[in-house]
């Protein structure tokens, strides 16, 4: 029990654990708005204000996050060519993103001409999505490269006569694998999910401006970021 308030305690003190948690909030609520909203009116805009203030607190606690994306591409510019490409158009998108939206919060707390907001939630989302599309290309070949490499080792270990240490150092490396294909899998299914939601933005539809739809997009989105950011 205590491990567990221990891990929960580093969880809400990263920046990215606050904004799963108020994520959470915020697409709780709108599905609690749809499902009142008929037969409990007073209820279902309490649930609508909690969602907009959880919309609009993210926001703000996201303010400067932009700059990550130039640290990211500064840190890990990519090993090859290919990823380096797909990096660097990848948090583009997310720099473009995260530098509207901050726009998109101060026309929708009324600082400056609220007309703006449709724009800059525009531009904020297509570059959203740029972004997810470009991370998920590289996900999903790092995860191809990661299975191939797995299926090499485990036949290393069949046929291999060597001693333990080195059949147990191989086993290892299968087990690394194995632990970052899950976290790239949880990245590409929030990816994924968000990409819905910018596409609900950029091109409204009836499936993806549904509220069941947009609502089970963030959960699953905000749950993915809670699993890859929950400490080991």
């Amino acid at each position: 029990m205590n491990d567990t308030v221990d891990k929960l305690v580093i969880f809400l003190a990263k920046r990215d654990g606050i904004d799963k948690l108020v994520k959470t909030f915020q697409y709780v609520s709108k599905l609690a708005h749809w499902r009142v909203e008929s037969a409990h009116p007073g209820l279902a805009q309490r649930a609508k204000q909690w969602e907009v203030a959880s919309g609009l607190s993210r926001k703000a606690f996201r303010s400067g996050r932009f700059l990550t994306g130039f640290n990211a591409l500064r840190r890990n510019p990519g090993a090859t060519p290919l990823f380096r490409f797909l990096s660097v158009l990848g948090n583009a998108g997310e720099m473009v993103y995260f530098f509207f939206d901050h726009f998109l919060w101060v026309s929708r707390i009324g600082v400056i001409d609220s007309s703006l907001a449709k724009k800059m939630s525009y531009i904020s989302a297509f570059g959203e999505s740029i972004g997810y599309v470009f991370f998920m290309i590289a996900d999903l070949i790092l995860i191809k490269e990661g299975l191939m490499k797995q299926i090499s080792l485990h036949k290393s270990v069949a046929r291999d006569d060597s001693s333990d240490e080195k059949v147990a150092a191989r086993k290892e490396m299968v087990e690394k694998i194995k632990a970052d294909r899950v976290m790239r899998l949880m990245a590409c299914a929030a990816n994924l999910a968000d990409l819905i939601i910018a596409l609900a933005e950029i091109e409204p539809n009836p499936f993806c401006n549904h509220a069941v739809t947009l609502g089970i997009s963030g959960l699953v989105s905000a749950w993915a970021g809670w699993y890859r950011n929950w400490p080991s």
